[in-house]
């Protein structure tokens, strides 16, 4: 209690608080655009379930983790490392270690499944012929409440694991740490329906959110390799891409009028 005393007069504690949040917000964009994809192919009345659950879970996870800070801590210790040969000037090619921890290995597999599902998400778009036969005869996988679950979990998790080590480079105070938490998965589930709504009702917004996944996917299989690429770049890209997709649908939406307009005149 003193601890929290202590810290609701820092100043710094404050400013370390809103940062926080604003961090954690921004890094559960990318978990929120997949919830509302995957959640948008359930049937009507699932959908908010679905998001809530998901978003529930996330938060779950997420508490769970900073409960068991050591061990997140640890996964960034290097597991095993692959030989690589690196060609440097006359000197022959020396060797180097590439070292991998849990964190890269986790990384890696949740860049992989995310590269996977926005590829087959983007082929159905497509191509949705080709893919019907495929439903209809395995089953609608897509379409399930379960599976849908199990994978916003998967996913869940890579994103968890993802926020928490961003809040321990930030702050050595724990309850810093879980409010932070709280809040931005709260904005979250403030969001969740209205950007799902809004991606359902917009295709080409689909296909946008799709390529954000795909970026993302690599971003973290690149992460998990040791290239690490400064997230500001991703989320300054994905800002200049929904503006230009915002003027085009206001341009859509202008053409429809002075269409809807001229027939009218014409009547």
């Amino acid at each position: 209690m003193d601890q929290i005393t202590t810290l609701l007069s820092d100043p710094a504690a404050w400013a370390a608080l809103v940062t926080l949040i604003v961090m954690e917000v921004v890094l559960g964009i990318d978990n929120l655009i997949f919830i509302s994809i995957l959640s948008n192919k359930l049937p009507e009345h699932q959908r908010s379930k679905a998001r809530r659950v998901g978003i529930a879970l996330a938060l779950i996870m997420r508490l769970a983790l900073l409960s068991t800070l050591a061990f997140i801590v640890s996964l960034t210790n290097p597991v095993f490392s692959l030989p690589i040969r690196a060609p440097m000037g006359a000197d022959g090619h020396p060797m180097f270690d590439l070292a991998f921890s849990w964190r890269d290995l986790i990384l890696i597999a949740g860049g992989l499944f995310l590269v996977w599902k926005a590829t087959t998400e983007i082929h159905e778009k497509v191509d949705p012929d080709d893919t019907e036969g495929v439903m209809n005869t395995k089953g609608k996988v897509a379409s399930n409440f379960g599976a849908a679950i199990v994978q916003i979990l998967l996913l869940d998790l890579v994103f968890s694991i993802d926020s928490i080590l961003t809040a321990v480079g930030m702050t050595d105070h724990l309850p810093i740490m879980i409010t932070a938490v709280v809040v931005a998965v709260g904005m979250m589930m403030l969001a969740a329906n209205p950007l799902a709504e809004f991606i359902n009702k917009n295709p080409t917004v689909v296909m946008l959110a799709l390529g954000f996944l795909l970026m993302i996917g690599a971003v973290l299989i690149a992460d998990g390799f040791g290239v690490h690429v400064p997230k500001g770049y991703i989320y300054a890209a994905m800002a200049f891409s929904g503006l230009v997709e915002g003027l085009n649908m206001a341009a859509r939406r202008a053409g429809q009028k002075k269409r809807s307009q001229d027939k009218g005149t014409l009547h």
